[in-house]
């Protein structure tokens, strides 16, 4: 059986999906729609945005469903007769009448070793919390969030110095290739699924009100590892010199460097390297320094 004897239908919606769909594509598989959120406004201007993974779509001749309720499409599913749904980080919990539909049900893509880290963020978990390791894993989605059985598992090795955009990118491209190595056998049914085991942990839903630390209350270098999960969103925000700034960039330190410096709660120094000051540009902390504190 080739890798192109079942039609996939494609869910996705944020940049971590595009690299999916576009190594589906590149496999030659026949993908019937790309399902996805609707557009939405996005910065300064609110410009009305379409999702990557519509571009993608779009770019390649794929029809682009965008249902404000999933119950819409099933009389589409049910016209497209046997079909795999292949889902990376669409953003909608997907009801079990919807993954019935589906043969040998929708599989998902999802960034963490399972049963570690099920939810939301889970890259930004693996980096604000300091761990050494984090990976990909190939599940069969059931309504449960991220409890399905899994298809197979790959560890990625970490320095501590990921950012979350950076850990989005590699992890992406590692779940698109772990995915088109074991596609064929899941769908042919040669590989099996097998229980998650271990103990179950949680990531929670970034917000807005998680880029503000309090230095009293952390250490320098889980604030150092923070400001890295949170680089893109929700930013890391501190009060320096009455003036709010977002860092993009520090180190931990033993001892005091310059009037920058953050004392933590640990007796660390959180040493600011780049931030981004009031007037949205960004600079060294040296030369915030020379500016705003001389001033």
């Amino acid at each position: 059986m080739t890798n192109t004897s079942k039609t996939i239908l494609f869910f996705g919606t944020d940049t971590f999906s595009a690299p999916a769909l576009q190594a589906l594509i590149n496999a030659h598989y026949t993908i019937a729609a790309v399902v996805t959120k609707p557009d939405s406004k996005q910065g300064r201007g609110q410009q009305l945005t379409p999702p990557l993974v519509k571009q993608v779509a779009e770019k390649n001749g794929i029809p682009v469903w965008q249902p404000a309720r999933l119950s819409d499409i099933t009389e589409k599913v049910f016209e497209l007769g046997p079909v795999t749904g292949v889902l990376s980080s669409y953003g909608k919990i997907i009801p079990q009448a919807i993954i019935d539909l589906f043969e040998p049900g929708i599989i998902n893509i999802h960034p963490s070793l399972l049963p570690k880290y099920r939810g939301p963020s889970p890259i930004e978990s693996a980096i604000a919390n300091g761990d050494k390791k984090t990976g990909v894993s190939i599940m069969r989605l059931n309504a449960a969030m991220d409890a399905g059985p899994l298809y197979a598992q790959a560890t990625y090795e970490l320095t501590g110095t990921e950012t979350q955009p950076e850990l989005y990118d590699t992890l992406a491209r590692f779940g698109s290739e772990l995915l088109i190595k074991h596609l064929p056998k899941i769908i042919d049914g040669s590989l099996q699924p097998f229980e998650q085991s271990g103990t179950a942990t949680y990531s929670h839903l970034i917000k807005k009100e998680d880029s503000s630390i309090d230095v009293s209350k952390l250490s320098a270098k889980k604030i150092e590892q923070k400001i890295r999960a949170h680089l893109l969103f929700p930013k890391t925000k501190l009060e320096l010199f009455n003036q709010t700034v977002i860092i993009t960039k520090a180190h931990v330190s033993s001892e005091k460097t310059s009037d920058l410096d953050q004392l933590c709660k640990d007796g660390q120094f959180l040493v600011i390297d780049i931030l981004i000051g009031p007037s949205g540009r960004q600079m060294s902390g040296k030369d915030f320094l020379n500016g705003y504190a001389a001033g």
